[in-house]
């Protein structure tokens, strides 16, 4: 914590800030025992159905793909671009609704299997256009950017300690696979390769880099903390 008038950080055991004087708390402020103006458990909270919860999205989901086969029909009297439509709202569910199912939805199972259901999605775009781009572009870009995420969800999620070096380290390698995108556009689109990607990785590599920079230096975190008040 720190202190409200001249902002010196203070431990917790500290009663007065050591440079201002200023009182943390009153220390001698006694209060007394009074029963409480709304004792426990007299109102108790309301338990919450989660499988009610999720039917209702389930229904939210269905409307849009309802709509999307009626216009379909309607409009040519067979499907076409249904099976487009229907895929994206899957995905959609896959990615937003599903991990509402369980009570600690683990990030670090649940990611993975996003970048798979986008994947495979991507896949069938290609299959259902025979655009002949899902194997020299999607799926090399769908996987290097999925194995970024994911090591930094899983890190995070694992480790208790290092963050500002895991996201530092996972901005530069963002910044590493825009270059791979310009690389795979130019391959399998004949896009001119104009070098746009250093722009995005100059400015990815600054921020990972000051992230690094602040989980190394203590003084720097401290003055951070001490600006910003967190």
């Amino acid at each position: 914590m720190f202190c409200i008038k001249c902002g010196v950080k203070l431990a917790d055991t500290e009663k007065k800030c050591p440079l201002c004087g200023t009182v943390v708390y009153h220390p001698t402020l006694k209060q007394e025992d009074v029963p409480p103006l709304y004792p426990k458990n007299r109102n108790p909270k309301l338990q919450a159905n989660p499988k009610a919860f999720n039917g209702i999205i389930i229904f939210l989901f269905l409307i849009p793909m309802l709509i999307c086969l009626l216009s379909d029909l309607k409009r040519n009297g067979e499907l076409n671009w249904f099976d487009l439509a229907a895929g994206g709202i899957l995905l959609g569910y896959i990615v937003v609704a599903l991990p509402q199912w369980f009570q600690k939805p683990n990030p670090v199972i649940f990611v993975p299997c996003d970048f798979f259901a986008a994947t495979v999605y991507l896949w069938y775009i290609d299959f259902a256009t025979k655009g002949g781009w899902f194997w020299s572009f999607a799926l090399p870009v769908t996987g290097g950017f999925c194995l970024i995420v994911c090591a930094m969800v899983t890190l995070t999620h694992y480790l208790h300690r290092g963050k500002l070096f895991i996201f530092g380290g996972g901005f530069i390698a963002l910044g590493a696979w825009t270059i791979m995108l310009e690389i795979l556009l130019d391959l399998t689109f004949n896009v001119a390769f104009i070098g746009w990607a250093i722009y995005p990785l100059i400015v990815l590599a600054l921020i990972g880099g000051g992230l690094i920079y602040l989980g190394i230096s203590a003084s720097a975190r401290e003055t951070l903390e001490r600006k910003l008040f967190f």
